[in-house]
């Protein structure tokens, strides 16, 4: 009788172990299908990055980048040489303007060369000021036949009864990428590579001192995928 009750146990042992193999198995088989065919630490893996952000006060940094240098540009990120940071830097503020004074980083000495026309680094309220690639001249004045400049002179209209009054100027949208900042870093400490950060401080006069860490663009690279990537990739966003 004691024998007869062991075999019966165990029957019924085995019978609950099988749903619990079968669950096991089908967790295995979805998670292989939506990992299949890709690198997981590069299937997210972009043509180049993003730039960093960052905020004082009421200032506001937009994507803060030191740039992949051009082929046969003077800037080659290299020790010794010379790199370039771009961005955007915003004052929030309705009425305090500011000012942004100098750069500070360990990877050399920073030359900020501040818009066409201006000495200073201006931030008027609500303006948004560009730090572009490359440097905008100003326009060179025009000369007459004798070399000298024209003298600038209001546009006049009539008025009715054979007046003439000044025009008023026509009204012109300010755009902060016609007018560039150019911020150089100069005698590069060491090589600047792709995929790292580097510690730089902002410094304004108002609003007081920011440390941001900037990426450094990676150009053009391509995302790395296997044959199958593409397929894996849409089933892995359908849910798995």
């Amino acid at each position: 009788m004691t024998a007869l009750k062991a075999v019966t146990a165990l029957k019924k042992a085995r019978r609950r172990m099988v749903p619990v193999a079968a669950l096991a198995a089908g967790a295995a088989i979805a998670l292989t299908g939506c990992s299949s065919g890709q690198i997981s630490q590069t299937a997210d893996q972009v043509a180049a990055i993003n730039g960093n952000h960052a905020d004082v006060g009421k200032i506001a940094l937009r994507n803060v980048h030191i740039v992949f240098p051009a082929q046969g540009s003077e800037y080659t990120n290299a020790k010794a040489g010379k790199a370039i940071i771009a961005l955007s830097i915003i004052n929030n503020s309705p009425s305090v303007p500011d000012e942004l004074t100098s750069l500070t980083t360990d990877l050399g000495p920073v030359k900020i060369t501040p818009a066409a026309g201006k000495s200073t680094v201006e931030l008027a309220p609500q303006q948004t000021v560009v730090a572009a690639t490359k440097p905008v001249k100003a326009a060179t004045p025009a000369t007459d036949a004798h070399g000298a400049a024209p003298t600038s002179a209001a546009p006049t209209s009539a008025k009715p009864g054979g007046t003439e009054h000044a025009a008023e100027p026509a009204a012109t949208a300010e755009d902060p990428e016609a007018r560039p900042i150019l911020i150089e870093i100069t005698n590069l400490s060491r090589d600047i590579t792709p995929g790292l950060t580097y510690n730089v401080a902002f410094n304004f006069k108002q609003n007081g001192t920011v440390q941001v860490q900037v990426p450094v663009d990676a150009g053009a690279t391509e995302r790395h995928e296997s044959d199958k990537s593409g397929a894996a990739e849409a089933e892995h966003k359908g849910g798995h």
